[in-house]
Formats: structure tokens, sequence, C-alpha cells
């Protein structure tokens, strides 16, 4: 089991109860064997199949197919209904929603996933958005920072020591992504109209959006501890309420 300074992973139990006031946290990893990954390739629809074959790598296209099949059979369980059963609908900008065909009208979740893991977020009646990261060196330079962040991001990040700048950049590349996510409209929010708090060791926060003082106000945000290597945060809408968090069994 993995664990953080703020909480554990726990196995869930056999009846999953998702409260309307709970947010559900899951993580799994990417990394099966072939028959498991046929398994899981079986339980998706033909749209999903054929998004799977035009990975160019098996590598990326195995991930793809264990984080939908992994999806579904997450879905499967709280709805009662069989993962290859379950229908999506998308937003304009990609956004997966369940259909109101199989139940899914008050269910809202999303997924991210990145290197060898993956990570889904449940909730009932609000929107909800997450994302992780594997912390890679060479893409948190001041470059990228300054193409993506906002000014005080910026300025922020380039304030802090050295040594806590990776960190720094990952908690408010995942924090920014986290809100777009949960927003449902993509790359049409500029990364940069919005501000969040990306300190190591600062509560997670939407400070501000451009243009729309009362935004902030309708969102939480919270950083997520996968692993080691990772980072993580999780978007809702209005209060947080109480989180748990799950591992997939393996």
């Amino acid at each position: 089991m993995m664990s953080s300074p703020s909480h554990l992973w726990s196995l869930p139990p056999e009846h999953l109860v998702l409260g309307d006031g709970e947010v559900h946290v899951w993580q799994a990893g990417l990394e099966l064997v072939a028959s498991e990954i046929q398994s899981l390739f079986d339980l998706l629809s033909a749209d999903e199949r054929d998004r799977a074959a035009r990975f160019h790598f098996p590598r990326d296209r195995n991930r793809f197919i264990i984080a939908r099949g992994r999806l579904r059979s997450l879905l499967s369980r709280y709805l009662g209904v069989a993962p290859n059963q379950l229908e999506f609908d998308y937003s304009p900008y990609g956004k997966p929603a369940l259909s109101e065909g199989c139940g899914g009208g008050s269910l809202r979740f999303n997924l991210s996933h990145s290197h060898k893991l993956a990570l889904y977020v449940v909730a009932r009646h609000r929107e909800v958005g997450i994302d992780v990261e594997y912390r890679r060196a060479d893409l948190a330079d001041e470059e990228i920072a300054r193409r993506f962040f906002s000014p005080r991001e910026v300025s922020t990040l380039l304030a802090l020591p050295a040594e806590m700048r990776l960190e720094a950049f990952f908690n408010c590349w995942t924090r920014k992504e986290a809100y777009i996510k949960a927003r449902g409209e993509g790359l049409s929010l500029p990364l940069d109209q919005f501000d969040v708090t990306l300190a190591p060791g600062e509560a997670a926060a939407l400070i501000r959006t451009l243009g729309d003082p009362q935004e902030a106000s309708r969102w939480s945000l919270a950083q997520i501890f996968p692993g080691p290597g990772y980072s993580a945060a999780l978007a809702v809408e209005g209060q947080l309420g109480e989180i748990k968090y799950w591992r997939w069994p393996e």
C-alpha cells in the first residue's frame, strides 16, 4: 500500500456506497500481462478500440486499454451495469460522461494516467476533474512555465529555492489541469488566465480567475499523493466534503 503524509490508499469494500457529499479517488497500475490486457480490451466499445489502434507504440496502446477498461469496471461497481454495457457521451472538448441510458445521470467521473499509474475520481451531482503527472525534470523548466503559467504563478515558482521548483512546477501543472478538466472546456480555457497555489506544503487552491471574481469560490482543489515520483491534484465543484482513497485490487 502506498501512503502519503495526508492519506492512505485502501482496498475498497465489496459493496461501494457513494454519498452525495463524498468524493472517491481511485488509483490503479498500468502494467499487466497480455491476457489481462485482452480481457480489458474486450470490455471496450468500438470507438475506444479504434482509439487504441491509433497509438503508435504498443506500450501507450496497452496503457490506454488498461485505463479505459478499468474505468468501465470501476463505474460498473457503482451502477450495477455490466462494464461492456456502459455508454459514454462526450462534450465538444472531449470530456466523457455517462449517458442517461445506463443510469449515469447523477454520477460524475474523470480519469488521468501518466507513466505506470492511473487515477480516477467519482462523485455525484457535481463536476470533478483529476490529473496525475510523472515528474520529469526535463519538462519543468522556466520556458514552459512562462508559456503556460500565469504571471503570478511564474513569479512564485522562480522565487522558490531551486530544490523546491520541480515539486512546485508539477503542483501547479496538475492543479491547473484538474480544474480545466472539471470545467470540461479543454484548452479553450487558457492556462494563464487563472491562478492556483503551488508552493510545496501550501494547501491546493484556486486563487482567482480573470474576468470572473466569483469563479474561484465555486471550486475546491486538493493535492493527491499517489506515490513516489508522481504529482496529482483533484478539482471538485463546490465544497470538497469527505474524500475516500481506494486502490484497485491487483
